[in-house]
């Protein structure tokens, strides 16, 4: 190779290969900066790429793991609420029951008993009737039955967190059935209401039972919402580890990049002027 020649310059060659190289990592220093990720595509990192993909997915995917648990758990809370209205109802049927089974009332007082009774037993239906949260009845018996909820547990779809739905309307095994505490049960006599006193502590302690369960139901769903949200958290967090950029370290390499810059760019212009003294050979 010549060593002096205008057609080739082997110095300013090289510079230009060295200011490319640097400009190259600059700019890939400044999209990290930019975005505040180093592997923000493919082509960055392609196998951590797809890794971080994957686990966004499901990430995502826990939100409508939450949504579903979050109705759920809101479903199971309203039916709670109703069923202890209808505990309370059935205490006061109670005392009802008991007043009137004295068989020295006269007819007025029972029937003024009775007419409570009544009142408190149709109550009962209503406060169940009510129960509703997003057209889902835990303890009204529809032409099935009611509504037992289902949430999703996992973001593949593959498990569940079940709460049996407990039916608490008039006539219902809870109550009793049909010689239970029914749409039509009175205690207009004595010897009735001697009966229905057995009948309404049965009552109590099933639904007492039935309130249990949907406790502990609301228990799990609260329980594993929070879970969910935890490891939803930690998922982002995995992704943040792959995929984030260390925006100190890019900082001091934006620095040194652009210093390098400078010398490739004044490395250049002394390589271009190489071939002036040639020019006096000339003169």
């Amino acid at each position: 190779m010549p060593m002096n020649s205008v057609n080739t310059n082997v110095s300013a060659m090289a510079a230009l290969q060295n200011l490319s190289a640097t400009q190259a990592d600059l700019s890939t220093t400044q999209t990290r900066i930019n975005t505040g990720m180093k592997v923000a595509s493919a082509k960055d990192d392609g196998a951590i790429w797809a890794i971080a993909q994957n686990q966004r997915a499901t990430s995502q995917s826990l939100n409508a793991v939450k949504d579903s648990l979050q109705r759920g758990s809101s479903t199971v809370d309203v039916a709670l609420s109703a069923g202890e209205t209808v505990s309370d109802l059935l205490l006061q049927m109670k005392s009802k029951a008991l007043a009137a089974s004295d068989t020295t009332l006269d007819t007025n007082s029972r029937i003024a008993l009775n007419d409570d009774f009544k009142s408190l037993r149709d109550q009962i239906q209503k406060a169940v009737d009510n129960a509703d949260f997003n057209g889902a009845n835990m303890i009204k018996a529809t032409a099935s039955n009611a509504t037992t909820v289902m949430a999703l547990a996992n973001a593949d779809g593959t498990q569940f967190i079940t709460v049996a739905a407990q039916d608490l309307s008039l006539g219902s095994v809870t109550l009793g059935g049909a010689s239970g505490i029914s749409a039509t049960a009175t205690i207009g006599t004595a010897t009735a209401a001697h009966n229905m006193i057995a009948t309404v502590n049965s009552a109590i302690v099933n639904v007492s039972s039935a309130l249990s369960k949907l406790g502990t139901g609301s228990k799990s769903l609260a329980s594993h919402l929070t879970f969910v949200g935890k490891l939803q958290d930690s998922l982002d967090a995995g992704v943040g580890n792959l995929v984030d950029a260390d925006l100190a370290k890019e900082s001091a390499k934006l620095q040194a990049l652009q210093t390098k810059q400078q010398l490739g760019i004044q490395a250049l212009s002394i390589a271009n002027q190489s071939t002036s003294p040639l020019m006096s050979l000339f003169r």
